[in-house]
Formats: C-alpha cells, sequence, structure tokens
C-alpha cells in the first residue's frame, strides 16, 4: 500500500514539476489513528529545494491527488504534513491480487535480467557443520530466494580450501587414529583434529583395509576429504540447501590467478618485499594496515586466494556478489575489495554481510563449544533434535549484527512460545477451516470487511510486496521472520474475537476469502524462508 501511495505522490509531483530524483519519499503510519491511516513529510522535504512554504506545497500535492480512488480524504496537518485516509475498497480490493496470483503473491521484477552469485557455507572439509556454519548457511540461501523473489538469476556457491595446512593436519588426525586401531605407536599431530568423526573414517579404512594402510600417507587425507564432504551435503539436504557450483581454492594456484594479481598490484607499485615476504601496500590506497600477501617461506597468506576469488567473480559476469561471512572474516575482506577496486573492476558490485556468533542454550546454560576439541554441537545433531524448521527460522529470526542465543527449551516449545510453531499454526488453521467450509466462495463482497482489526490485517498483507523488495536491498532477512510472527499474532487474535463462519452467509464469504488471503502471504512467506507450510498440526 505504501508503495501504491508512493507512486501517486511521485506522478503528482512530476505533473507539478517538483520531482527531484535524489527525492526519498516515505511514507509512515501515525502513532495517533486521528491523524489518518498513512502520513508524508514529502512537503517538508521539498520546502527548502524549492524555497516554497511546505502548507503551500502540501496543498498544490492534495489538489493533484483528490481525484484518486485511493484515498477517501487527505488533510494537511502541522507545518505541512500530507495525512491519508484511505479508501476501504482499495484497501480490500488488494485481496483480489492475493487471491489471483496466489503463489506467485510477491513476486517481482526488481532485479530481472541480473545476475546475482551468494557465496556462503564455505567450509573447508575437515570436519562436519556445526551450528555456527548454520547461521551463515541459512543466511545466504534465504537471501538466495529473496533475490529470486526480485526476478534476479541466481547462482548459489559454495567456495572451499582442500589442500594446505588444516587439510593435511586431518589427514595426519585419521592416520594416527588408525594405527591406534592397528595398535601401532603412533603420533597425534599438534592441533589435530578429535572429533568423533576422526575416529569413524580411520574405522571403516581399518575394516576396508585391514593393517595394509600402515605405510600409505596419501589416502587418509583423500579419504577424509570425501568422507567429510559428504556428510556436509547430507546436512545441507537436510535443511533443503543445494549449491549450483562449488569452487576450489586449489585452482586458483593452479590456473596461476593469485600470482597475475600480484603481478597486476606490483605494475601499480601496490606490492613490495620486505623481509623475504610480499607485501600489499594497503597504507598507500588509504587502508590502516600493509599487509603480508606471500610468507617468506613462499605460502600464500589466505587473503592472496581470497583477492583472486573475488575478482573471477566480476570477470565471470555478475551483477552482484554477494558473500555470507562470519564475525572471524571482520578485518579481512576490506582489504579484498580494496585490491578488487585497485585492479580496475567494479568493487561496488561485491556486498559483504557479516553475521555474528551463535551460542547455544541448554536450560539457560551455555554450551561451551570448541571444533579442535570436538565440544561442539554439529548441525546436524541439532536438526535431530528440534527440525530443520525450527533450525532455520531461529538462525534467520534475529539481524545479522546481533549475536544469536538459540534457546534449545524454547525451541523444542509446540505453543505460541516457539514462534515458528505460532506462525504455522495459524497457517494450519486457517487451512482447516477452509477445508471443512462448504460455501461457495463467488460474487464476495468485500466491502463487509469494515472491522478496524480487518483493515489492519489488510494493511499487514499489503506489507509484504514491500518487505520483499525491501529485503533484496537491505539484505536483512529478519525483517521477514519478525513479518510472519506479527501477522500470525494479529490473525490468532482476530480469530479468537470473530466467527469466520456465520448464520450472515455474505459476510462469511467476505471472511473466507480474508483468511484465504492471510493464509497464501504466511505460505510464501516460509517459502521464503526454506520452511514448510503444513496444513495440519
Amino acid at each position: 500500500m505504501k508503495d501504491l501511495i508512493i507512486n501517486q505522490l511521485k506522478e503528482s509531483l512530476v505533473e507539478l514539476d517538483y520531482y527531484d530524483t535524489d527525492l526519498q519519499i516515505s511514507i509512515s503510519t501515525p502513532k495517533n489513528k486521528e491523524f489518518g491511516d498513512l502520513s508524508s513529510n514529502v512537503a517538508l522535504l521539498l520546502s527548502k529545494r524549492l524555497n516554497k512554504n511546505p502548507l503551500e506545497i502540501a496543498g498544490d500535492i492534495k489538489n493533484k491527488l483528490d481525484g484518486s480512488d485511493l484515498f477517501k480524504d487527505i488533510n494537511i496537518a502541522g507545518p505541512g504534513f500530507l495525512n491519508f485516509n484511505l479508501n476501504p475498497d482499495s484497501i480490500t480490493n488488494e485481496l483480489k491480487e492475493i487471491i489471483n496470483l496466489n503463489d506467485e503473491y510477491g513476486k517481482n521484477n526488481t532485479l530481472k535480467d541480473q545476475k546475482v552469485l551468494v557465496e556462503f557455507v564455505s567450509a573447508n572439509p575437515t570436519g562436519p557443520l556445526t551450528v555456527g556454519h548454520g547461521r551463515g548457511a541459512i543466511l545466504g540461501d534465504t537471501l538466495s530466494n529473496i533475490f529470486q523473489w526480485n526476478g534476479a538469476n541466481v547462482d548459489r556457491e559454495y567456495y572451499y580450501n582442500n589442500a594446505g595446512r588444516q587439510m593435511r593436519v586431518l589427514g595426519e588426525s585419521v592416520r594416527a587414529r588408525y594405527l591406534e586401531i592397528q595398535k601401532e605407536n603412533y603420533e597425534f599431530p599438534e592441533g589435530g583434529y578429535e572429533g568423533e568423526y576422526i575416529y569413524d573414517i580411520a574405522n571403516d579404512l581399518s575394516k576396508e583395509f585391514g593393517n595394509t594402510l600402515i605405510d600409505n600417507d596419501t589416502i587418509f587425507k583423500e579419504t577424509a576429504e570425501k568422507s567429510i564432504f559428504k556428510n556436509i551435503t547430507n546436512t545441507l539436504d537436510r535443511i533443503h540447501i543445494s549449491f549450483d557450483s562449488f569452487f576450489n581454492e586449489n585452482t586458483l594456484y593452479e590456473n596461476k590467478d593469485i600470482y597475475t594479481v600480484i603481478d597486476q598490484l606490483r605494475e601499480k607499485g601496490l606490492v613490495y618485499d620486505k623481509d623475504n615476504a610480499t607485501w600489499f601496500h594497503g597504507t598507500k590506497v588509504g587502508r590502516e594496515n600493509d599487509r603480508v600477501l606471500i610468507k617468506s617461506t613462499g605460502e600464500p597468506t589466505y587473503r592472496l586466494p581470497d583477492m583472486a576469488y573475488h575478482v573471477k567473480k566480476i570477470e565471470r559476469g555478475y551483477d552482484l556478489c554477494v558473500d555470507i561471512f562470519g564475525a572471524d572474516h571482520m578485518d579481512a575482506y576490506p582489504d579484498v575489495i580494496e585490491v578488487v577496486k585497485q585492479l580496475g573492476h567494479d568493487a561496488s558490485k561485491i556486498k559483504v554481510v557479516i553475521h555474528q556468533f551463535i551460542s547455544i542454550l541448554n536450560q539457560g546454560k551455555q554450551v561451551k563449544m570448541s571444533t579442535r576439541k570436538a565440544t561442539f554441537i554439529t548441525l546436524d545433531e541439532l536438526i535431530d533434535e528440534v527440525g530443520s524448521d525450527v533450525v532455520r527460522y531461529f538462525f534467520i529470526m534475529r539481524g545479522v549484527n546481533s549475536h544469536l542465543n538459540f534457546d534449545l527449551e524454547i525451541a523444542k516449545e509446540k505453543s505460541e512460545k516457539n514462534p515458528i510453531f505460532y506462525i504455522q499454526y495459524a497457517y494450519a488453521r486457517i487451512m482447516t477451516i477452509l477445508s471443512k467450509n462448504d460455501l461457495a466462495i463467488e460474487n464476495y463482497n468485500l466491502s463487509l470487511l469494515n472491522q478496524e482489526d480487518e483493515i489492519k490485517l489488510i494493511y499487514k498483507l499489503i506489507e509484504f510486496k514491500e518487505l520483499v523488495v525491501k529485503i533484496s536491498k537491505d539484505m536483512e532477512p529478519q525483517i521477514l521472520a519478525t513479518y510472519l510472527l506479527e501477522l500470525a499474532s494479529m490473525f490468532h487474535k482476530y480469530y479468537a474475537k470473530n466467527r469466520v463462519i456465520s448464520d450472515n452467509e455474505e459476510l462469511s464469504k467476505s471472511r473466507l476469502v480474508f483468511i484465504q488471503s492471510i493464509s497464501i502471504v504466511i505460505k510464501n512467506g516460509l517459502k521464503i524462508l526454506g520452511i514448510s507450510a503444513p496444513k495440519k498440526m
């Protein structure tokens, strides 16, 4: 509804020759209902630009809008606020669009023909996915859905590295456990992986090959990588996440892409050698520090392949490249983006979403987690405990900048204390009502939906389309999670006070259309979040 008003305001401003492309027209909801349904301060914003009294500007705009069917009346208040009382018919007619579009309601072409790459999870195959990986996984998948609902062509990509010290230590850890099973002398590597999954891999090798691998150093890493990646993809399947491509960091070495970056930076005077290491001259281009790109040992630091990878992303023709990173990447990505910019690429195409860490609470106490010591909770274990729908909702319900406390007790609740249960129950309740009704819902009169709580609910439904567009720009999908909870709460309260089916057949038909519209929006919102909409609970 706000979008409709903004569009009509723009049209009137263009006709009045008041419109400026830099003008940010906003619509707000007055705290006091007496001031109207919605309000705008656009006349005040234009006053300085036009050097004109805001009351006069507001009067000109009002005169242009007075003939619109959208408004019951428009009044000017205070120093020049435009207050709108909406025509109830124009509001209720929006329900027809929801019913007609059904599964398509909320989809738009804002990002039509845009190629979007979303990189997320990107965990190296050194162990099962933890709850920490889960937040980034669900955030990336939900944003991918949002971009698709806005008309974009989206590719989901998983970036990983199966080389380097971490993988070497992984192989050595498996070998040590294998030797232990074979009752041979072994030395567990410093900083090795101690999880039960290491024993499982070693035990499988022992069963298949017996003691024939004692002198074989290569099979342990290869087997561990294959086993762990299979586990990772199985876990992602359980929360309905799949990828269009897997990008191996090793290809950046094989194709010499990392050395191309070094050569190009050196040509621009942005690389220098010091202490037998190769440095990025970050301070020369406004960064706080210079960074080592290649160590004195000849081994690249993790920043260098990241720089080469992001250059390749741009070269692959994407209009938008979204990175989903944990807070531990906060310090590194600005250097990567700066290098992409210095190499002549449009770095504005890269958007980085940093999410904070997650804590698991059990009976009010935080569960301590350590990846190396294997005292972590795997994502699989959490799914086993509460189900994929709960995991997806809880991981997305807080802003990315907020630390997330995942309360197991609340997550297991089958009551209104559990937000996703409360939302799904609203949908199931509506579907039960619709399935039991035998009224022929045709020739309905939506003007009968004139109660204040009905009008407020319709306002809420209309917000959905605007929300889908807003999230694609702000990249804050928790807004949708909150919206669905608010919508479900409004419906439950409405249902507690009003009978949908009554002796008044005309009103019953209108209310059936009304609640069907609510179910469609809940279902579509849950679909974006990757959560099921059960018809019975």
